[in-house]
């Protein structure tokens, strides 16, 4: 399984814990059936099964692949109006995410959208756009409060009904920038941090999300709805979250540019946490341009956040200042070998994408790996647990007397009530663990913390650039999705999510290809606060492949 805020467990089949390179290689790709699934995967498995759904199946739609810098073009010549967009969403969303191929990505749709949109046009004629959001139509998290008649849940029953009491600092942002809130997005339940078995994309409030590539492929998670919503086009951007792995991980699978963001760049008020050491906020977008133009929105201190502090004198209003086509020309650019050998497929498209850096002038450094690969999991682990139940209970308290749950304790003990809904696939072990946890003051968490910091910035990502002056580390993101298994869960496709994640340090995904028609991104990472130099890495290496396909829907994939 990936964390969901996501990614750091693997399990063979007998429970025991495994490390991601000793992970059984056989059992990788194409391990798993979809069976024992809910009505709704269910339904959704047997449309599909019946034939191919293709696009002959999903007609072409009219914003397929548009981007905001053309759906703002559109609407300062009257084409399109900020109200026709939501409308045109609103309908995509209805054909392809409700019924066939009922991708299950939306887990809810905000009622006000068609007011909001029609409140911005108005705005838009007497006073002029607020800036390249306004009007846009965009779908964030369902971990994510708003404070509006949609429920913030991370997609449990347990919050179901529940209306946060204000919207999350980044919400507020998205608002003031003019964006149209479609709706939230499903999500592997609790970010993906209930069981070590857990099978990406599923929530017992919002079913299995499908993958819009090859229907019983993982879209991954914790941030499938967001991944797939983007990809399938039943939006123009969406938001999703990571801890480890949740907003990479998706946009690799879904053929997208993901940014996870330095910690403290973008504000975690009013997002249930996992933990706050590795947690943040991250666009998810299908190019790199527009994902830039969400994170500049998205971007900025905030007095409820304490570590946005820091982003004081680094943080970027526009980081579309950054998108220069050659950017690659003499960047200095270290290849982590140490992340390659999942597939062999994957290593392919890694050698093809290293191969057009250097055409476009870069300086390859092979082999650049961290000299601590690998010898941080179990630390990282013991963080996760010991920050998730003291954060989730003071997320929780802050949530106020309209909350059904007020504590880690109340979530099992209700999940232990509801087993039929809550848990028909997997458990709740994780939740177990981070109970039996104590407060943030014990020597075992605070020895695991400074060893995770030190041996993934100072000794590990720091370390490595420093040594051979790089300007950024690239890696596969992860290999192609795998099948979607409700009874195993989870199947390591590798990836190079963690060090970043851990370090709190940024990294880019962009597509650098396909295997057999599934998706694999490649992942530029550095050190901390480095945006801008990622952002243009990534989109010079992005302008010169175009690899970004969209996806056909297809049934299945022969790999």
């Amino acid at each position: 399984m990936r964390y969901g805020l996501s990614g750091g467990w693997e399990w063979d089949y007998g429970g025991r814990a495994m490390k991601r390179r000793d992970f059984i290689r056989s059992a990788i790709i194409g391990s798993g059936i979809v069976m024992n699934q809910s009505s709704f995967a269910q339904q959704a498995a047997s449309e599909s099964r019946a034939g191919d759904v293709n696009r002959k199946r999903v007609p072409s739609f009219e914003l397929d692949e548009v981007m905001i810098g053309e759906l703002q073009s559109g609407m300062a010549k009257g084409k399109w109006s900020a109200v026709s967009l939501t409308k045109k969403y609103l309908t995509r969303i209805q054909m392809i995410d409700r019924r066939g191929p009922k991708l299950n990505a939306v887990i809810e749709l905000n009622p006000e959208a068609l007011a909001i949109a029609s409140a911005l046009d108005k705005e838009r004629k007497s006073k002029g756009p607020r800036g390249p959001l306004h009007g846009i139509p965009v779908l964030i998290k369902d971990n994510i409060d708003t404070h509006d008649k949609m429920m913030t849940t991370a997609g449990s029953l347990a919050l179901a009904g529940s209306i946060a009491p204000k919207d999350a600092f980044m919400v507020q942002k998205l608002r003031e920038a003019g964006a149209v809130i479609l709706g939230k997005t499903n999500l592997s339940e609790w970010a993906n941090f209930r069981s070590s078995h857990a099978t990406s994309g599923w929530s017992g409030r919002g079913g299995l999300t499908l993958c819009p590539y090859a229907l019983d492929r993982n879209p991954s998670g914790s941030s499938s709805g967001s991944g797939v919503a983007v990809a399938a086009n039943l939006c123009a951007v969406a938001v999703g979250t990571e801890t480890d792995g949740s907003v990479l991980s998706p946009a690799s699978y879904n053929g997208l540019v993901g940014i996870k963001p330095t910690v403290g760049l973008i504000s975690r008020c009013g997002i249930i946490p996992i933990a706050h050491s590795q947690d943040t906020a991250g666009p998810m977008a299908r190019t790199v341009t527009d994902a830039a133009i969400l994170l500049g929105c998205l971007a900025g201190p905030d007095n409820c956040d304490a570590a946005t502090a820091e982003s004081a004198g680094k943080v970027q209003t526009d980081y579309t200042q950054f998108l220069k086509r050659d950017g690659l020309r003499g960047a200095r650019i270290g290849v982590a070998r140490k992340f390659f050998g999942i597939l062999d497929e994957a290593d392919k498209l890694m050698e093809g994408a290293i191969a057009e850096m250097k055409a476009l002038g870069a300086v390859i450094v092979d082999p650049a790996d961290l000299p601590t690969h690998g010898q941080y999991g179990e630390a990282e682990t013991e963080v996760l647990l010991y920050e998730f139940k003291n954060d989730l209970n003071a997320y929780l308290a802050n949530r106020g007397a309209n909350a059904p749950v007020h504590s880690l304790k109340e979530i099992i003990e209700f999940n232990e009530r509801n087993k039929a809904k809550e848990m028909p696939y997997f458990g709740q072990d994780l939740f177990l663990k981070a109970e039996a946890k104590g407060p943030l003051t014990e020597k075992a968490y605070r020895d695991a913390l400074e060893k995770n910091l030190r041996l993934t910035r100072e000794e590990g990502i720091d370390a490595v650039m420093k040594k051979h002056r790089l300007d950024a580390i690239v890696a596969p993101t992860t290999g192609p999705t795998q099948l979607t298994d409700l009874v195993w869960g989870d199947r390591d496709t590798g990836g190079s999510t963690t060090p970043p994640a851990v370090a709190g340090y940024p990294s880019i995904t962009v597509p650098a290809g396909q295997v057999a028609g599934l998706p694999v991104g490649i992942s530029f990472f550095g050190k901390a606060w480095s945006e801008p130099k990622l952002i243009e890495l990534a989109f010079a290496f992005e302008q010169s492949t175009k690899h970004r396909r969209a996806p056909k829907f297809l049934r299945t994939v022969d790999i």
